[in-house]
């Protein structure tokens, strides 16, 4: 599994849903003209690979083609900072919804599957990119307003457990698409099932009622310095009625497998392996590197998600494992050691179980909140397996065995949570 790790590593409906921030296609037009430079502004380089027609094509094929098209003009009717902010929530959370409400299947639109995650993360880039070229008659903080409509286009915000006496809360994080600039249609279902399980009522293996509350975190290291992952969980582990009652984060890891991860390194170590801006981490195997922005915790969490109940009772169709390896430098030593059986005492963290990239450093930033806030909580990281079955034809943009795989490791997402989440 070791070797593994190392290679994991290396719409009719629509405008009934969109803010009511544009009051007419004429005002719309005028109002996008009026702001908006006739030249290009250069783009941040995920926002780059819009260029490529594929990626328009699958916002477009789900029903999603209004929001960046409207978007333009609700921006330019903003006449004060606050305004826009308000503006780039309520766009934000009105994506967000509507990504919700169609992997559901409560929202028709397009002919791509319904559980398909790209055309949030497409959508959401190309709002992005339009707010990168939007000149307002007024100065505003552009990564303020950017970071605004990321978390409310995330889940972030206005995404609260509904409080009901006896229902256990459930939260869970997935992950954007990545590793685009070798396949720009890759999904990913750990988003995916972010997307189709966020505020269900579940059922879990005692018989009791749960419900389910998911964010889709960003492939980038700068967010998560910014805290990303602090102000998703942190809500959730505060006291209070609707505090979750466990938590794991989770990712696309190993094929034909789930993983529970054992162990989160507090390192980044995954160069020259890069996340979706080109960015680098600037750790290595050899020189391990703490993320900024991290508060004090030990070198290694362990999980205290309930691995025998869940790995005893959910196999199929894929079998879950618990990962117990990890890469440390020993006490005393220089140079970094696999180890099948977990970190020994006074080790400096190379990567936990997810590697050291961020999937593994989701794992460790949320278990060290939940540690400070809610010790007595399960919390820890579920890797998925990697979805497969995209079709030979880099035109195509789904198939049947793809849909297929997709929607099974979000059933098997679904039934971990079910076993997970019993009282004990």
């Amino acid at each position: 599994m070791m070797l593994l790790r190392r290679a994991a590593s290396a719409a009719a409906l629509l405008v009934t849903v969109l803010p009511m921030a544009v009051a007419s296609p004429a005002h719309a037009a005028d109002g996008a003209s009026a702001c908006r430079p006739p030249a290009s502004v250069p783009l941040d380089a995920e926002q780059a690979r819009l260029a490529d027609a594929r990626t328009t094509a699958l916002v477009e094929r789900a029903g999603f083609g209004d929001f960046v098209r409207r978007f333009p003009a609700a921006l330019c009717a903003a006449r004060t900072p606050a305004e826009a902010e308000r503006i780039l929530g309520s766009w934000g959370q009105a994506l967000w919804q509507a990504s919700v409400r169609r992997a559901q299947g409560q929202r028709p639109g397009g002919d791509l599957a319904p559980g398909d995650d790209r055309p949030l993360y497409w959508a959401r880039l190309g709002m992005t990119a339009e707010l990168a070229r939007w000149q307002p008659r007024f100065t505003v903080d552009r990564a303020v307003l950017r970071a605004r409509f990321e978390d409310d286009s995330r889940g972030l915000t206005d995404n609260a457990f509904r409080t009901a006496p006896g229902v256990r809360r459930i939260f869970i994080s997935g992950f954007d698409p990545f590793g685009l600039d070798a396949e720009i249609r890759r999904a990913n279902p750990s988003g995916s099932a972010a997307l189709q399980l966020n505020g269900r009522r579940v059922t879990l293996a005692d018989g009791s009622p749960a419900e389910i509350r998911a964010v889709v975190l960003p492939v980038r290291y700068a967010d998560f310095d910014a805290g990303m992952v602090e102000r998703a969980f942190a809500p959730r582990l505060a006291a209070g009625p609707a505090s979750a009652d466990i938590i794991t984060s989770v990712s696309q890891g190993y094929p034909g497998i789930f993983t529970l991860e054992d162990w989160a390194g507090r390192a980044r170590s995954a160069d020259p392996y890069p996340d979706n801006a080109r960015a680098l981490s600037g750790g290595t195997r050899e020189r391990p590197v703490t993320a900024p922005g991290l508060g004090p915790g030990p070198e290694f969490i362990r999980t205290t998600l309930p691995a025998d109940a869940v790995t005893s009772a959910v196999q199929t169709p894929y079998p879950v494992l618990l990962n117990t390896e990890v890469t440390e430098i020993p006490a005393g030593g220089t140079a970094p050691v696999d180890r099948t059986d977990g970190p020994t005492p006074g080790s400096r963290a190379v990567a936990g179980g997810g590697g050291g990239y961020l999937s593994n450093e989701v794992a460790y930033r949320s278990n060290r909140l939940r540690a400070e806030l809610a010790p007595h909580l399960p919390g820890g990281h579920l890797h998925t397996p990697v979805l497969t079955g995209l079709p030979s034809d880099p035109q195509l943009l789904t198939g049947p065995e793809f849909e297929r795989n997709e929607s099974a490791i979000t059933a098997e997402v679904r039934a971990v949570l079910e076993h997970a989440a019993v009282r004990r």
